[in-house]
C-alpha cells in the first residue's frame, strides 16, 4: 500500500466517524419533542423523517426537519472535502504528488455516505432510524449540484404523475448513479451512490410492497399536503 492511500484510508476513516455521529442526530424527533408533540416514532410509519413530522400536521417542522437532515450530509461532505485539502496542501508533510481535488471528492463523499447511514441507523436511536432520502438528496447536492437537481426534479415530476412521494423517492433515486455517471464525476461516485441507492430501496420495501398490492397512500389524499420527498 502506498503513502497516499494509507493517508486517504486514514482520513476516510475519521471523517467517516465525524458524519456518522451528524447523521445520527435525530432532527425530526428532537423539533417534534421540543414542540410538545410527544414521541414522533409514536405516529404513523414511526420513523424520524419529514414525512412522518407532516403527520403531526405541522408543516413548518416538516419544512425544518427535511433541511436539517438534508444539511447533515452536506455538511458533513464539506467538512471531509474542505479539512483534506486543508490538512494535505498545510499539514502532511507527504513528500509526493496526491491527486488533491480525488482525495478530497473521496474523503467528502465518504463523510457524507456516513452521515446518510447515521441518519437511517442512530446510535442514540437503537439504529432505527429515517429512510435517508432528505439525507441523499442533501449529498448530491453538495458533492455533485447538477446531479442533485435532476433528483429533484424527477422527484417533483414521477410525484406530479402518480401522487406518490414513496415511488417518486425510488424512481429519482435508481436515476442517480446514471446521472452522475452522465456528468462524468467518476467510478468512486457512481459506486458509493449506487450502495447508498440499494440501501435506500432496503430500507423503502414495505412502501414497495404497498406500491405493487396498489394501497400506497397518495399524496393529497386525506386533506393532507404534499409530503416532502421520501417515504420516512
Amino acid at each position: 500500500m502506498t503513502m497516499p492511500q494509507m493517508a486517504e484510508i486514514v482520513l476516510c476513516s475519521v471523517f467517516a466517524v465525524f458524519g456518522y455521529l451528524l447523521g445520527s442526530i435525530p432532527f425530526g424527533l428532537v423539533l417534534t419533542k421540543l414542540a410538545g408533540l410527544g414521541d414522533i416514532r409514536a405516529i404513523g410509519s414511526g420513523n424520524i423523517g419529514a414525512t412522518n413530522v407532516l403527520r403531526t400536521g405541522r408543516k413548518d417542522l416538516a419544512l425544518a426537519t427535511l433541511l436539517l437532515d438534508a444539511g447533515k450530509a452536506g455538511i458533513a461532505y464539506f467538512v471531509g472535502w474542505g479539512a483534506t485539502r486543508y490538512l494535505v496542501q498545510n499539514h502532511i508533510p507527504l513528500g509526493f504528488q496526491v491527486d488533491l481535488w480525488n482525495t478530497a471528492q473521496t474523503v467528502g463523499l465518504v463523510a457524507g455516505a456516513f452521515a446518510f447511514i447515521g441518519h437511517c441507523f442512530p446510535v442514540w436511536l437503537k439504529f432505527k432510524g429515517g429512510k435517508g432520502v432528505a439525507t441523499f438528496i442533501g449529498l448530491l447536492l453538495a458533492s455533485m449540484w447538477q446531479v442533485g437537481l435532476l433528483f429533484a426534479l424527477t422527484w417533483l415530476i414521477i410525484a406530479a404523475l402518480f401522487r406518490m412521494s414513496s415511488l417518486a423517492a425510488l424512481v429519482a433515486a435508481v436515476l442517480a448513479p446514471l446521472f452522475i455517471y452522465l456528468f462524468n464525476y467518476g467510478p468512486v461516485a457512481v459506486g458509493m451512490t449506487s450502495a447508498l441507492v440499494v440501501l435506500i430501496f432496503w430500507l423503502h420495501r414495505a412502501n414497495i410492497g404497498r406500491i405493487l398490492a396498489g394501497t400506497e397512500p397518495k399524496i393529497g389524499n386525506k386533506k393532507k399536503a404534499a409530503a416532502p420527498p421520501g417515504g420516512d
